[in-house]
Formats: C-alpha cells, sequence, structure tokens
C-alpha cells in the first residue's frame, strides 16, 4: 500500500466564508467520503487549512534565515486543505480523488508520498 496526499485547491477570495446554503451541503458530501474513506480503511488524517494570507515562508540564503508573510507561490488558487490516504495503487488513489473533487466541487491534485509512509 502507498500513501497519497489529495491536495484540495481553492480559489482565492475576500476572506468571507461562503453562505451557508452553499457550504453546508459540501461538508455535508467531504463528511460522507471521509467516513467511506475510514470504513475502507483508507483514510489516514486530513486536514483543512487556514488562507494563505496567515502564511509565513521561511527560506535559507546564505547562512541566513529569511521569513517572509504571506504565501509561497501568488495565484488564482491555493491549498485549502489536504488529505491522506493509503491506496493499493494510483488507480484506487485517483477513485478517491474524483469522489473527493465531487464532493468539494473543486480540483484535487493525487500525489503519492515519495516513500510510501508517515515518519
Amino acid at each position: 500500500m502507498t500513501l497519497y496526499l489529495l491536495s484540495i485547491y481553492q480559489p482565492d477570495g475576500d476572506g468571507t466564508p461562503p453562505p451557508p446554503e452553499f457550504l453546508e451541503p459540501i461538508m455535508r458530501d467531504v463528511e460522507a467520503v471521509k467516513a467511506e474513506l475510514k470504513a475502507a480503511g483508507a483514510w489516514v488524517f486530513s486536514g483543512g487549512l487556514h488562507p494563505p494570507s496567515t502564511a509565513t515562508v521561511v527560506r535559507r540564503k546564505d547562512d541566513e534565515m529569511l521569513m517572509t508573510d504571506g504565501p509561497y507561490i501568488e495565484g488564482k488558487e491555493h491549498l485549502g486543505g489536504f488529505t491522506v490516504i493509503e491506496a493499493p495503487d494510483l488507480d484506487a488513489a485517483l477513485g478517491w480523488g474524483r469522489k473527493l473533487a465531487r464532493a468539494t466541487t473543486l480540483p484535487i491534485e493525487v500525489r503519492p508520498l515519495q516513500d510510501g509512509s508517515c515518519g
């Protein structure tokens, strides 16, 4: 089994959360996919992220560590959350990615972890 990162990309906005009538059905669908992942033994962990404006980038320049506020990359979309799953192969991971994309209505990037494990 290999671990896969399912990255959820969402459009940048003004920081105002969507209205409940829009967000509640999506969150219900996301929770249903999470429950299905858990029941299948594929769910490892997941998390949502605060807006990119809360990010701090740390980078090395020679022997110094420089810190800058904001996201590493400016763009029209940002990483809004992620789920780590365990799947036997890429096809199975893509199947979960499709379910999550349907639930979130957002693009999902599916990528294997290099050594296939956490820790």
